[in-house]
């Protein structure tokens, strides 16, 4: 199936056959030549692949046609019915050739017809290559080339070989693209909201460790002022001033310390 038939793609109006360009995308309208590969095509499932550039006919704009990478968000399906081409799942017109090559128009005459090299319509060639495909879905068994005879292969029921075939289609990956494109947008905020939090909460942790560190600064700075408090309290000078109030009066004795130091008794002894 991978290997599907090649043929050309004639326009039933120019005569000329559709080439695709070897240096970039663009289309161009040559003499045929079945030896060129830049001019054999191929369906594949409902894109048309150049064997050349080995990428697929594709719709640009509004009427602009080109090749681009199959599989990609650009590539276009296209249906085929009585030798017309038109984009699948729209209403843009049919491929059509004009003087810069083809392009998508709404014309419906023999310049929208196109052929393969025996003047059959390539819808004939998308045709033939379904009942193929079909034909090989229904056969299980294979040829054994080492031992030459029929043998069967899978070993698998036709359900089975269903599903598998639907998960190996080939279809528009737009919405796949998007998917991923829409969860690395998501992934990005949940990083960015992830840092602020982070950024924030180291913030807190330097005020907290700073109000803690001045806090233990303060609480020694106290400590250190109560010891010299203390000391000065209890200093020797103050101690030998006040031991210059005589301890041996006697009761009823009232003393007198003066500025200069002496000590004198106010009353006398009669």
């Amino acid at each position: 199936i991978a290997d599907t038939e090649a043929f050309l793609m004639k326009n039933a109006k120019v005569k000329l056959c559709l080439q695709a360009s070897q240096m970039d995308g663009n289309l161009l309208l040559e003499d045929c030549n079945p030896e060129s590969d830049f001019q054999d095509w191929s369906w594949q499932g409902h894109s048309l692949m150049n064997h050349g550039t080995r990428s697929c006919l594709s719709v640009v704009g509004a009427d602009r046609v080109q090749t681009s990478l199959c599989g990609s968000v650009g590539y276009t399906s296209w249906d085929c019915s009585n030798s017309l081409l038109s984009p699948l799942g729209s209403s843009q017109g049919y491929l059509v050739a004009n003087r810069k090559g083809v392009a998508v128009s709404n014309v419906k005459g023999l310049k929208a017809q196109w052929q393969d090299a025996a003047d059959r319509s390539v819808c004939e060639e998308k045709a033939e290559q379904d009942r193929h495909f079909l034909a090989a879905l229904a056969s299980t068994d294979v040829y054994d080339h080492t031992a030459g005879n029929a043998t069967l292969a899978l070993g698998i029921s036709e359900e089975e070989l269903e599903k598998l075939l639907w998960f190996f289609r080939r279809e528009d990956p737009s919405a796949w693209n998007y998917s991923v494109l829409a969860l690395s947008f998501v992934a990005l905020i949940l990083g960015l909201l992830l840092l602020a939090i982070n950024v924030v909460r180291n913030r807190k942790r330097k005020i907290h460790t700073y109000g803690e560190a001045l806090q233990t600064t303060q609480e020694a700075e106290l400590e250190a002022k109560q010891g010299l408090m203390s000391v000065e309290e209890y200093s020797p000078a103050k101690l030998g001033k006040e031991e210059l109030v005589p301890q041996d009066g006697r009761l009823g004795d009232v003393v007198v310390q003066w500025k200069d130091g002496t000590v004198t008794s106010l009353y006398t002894e009669s």
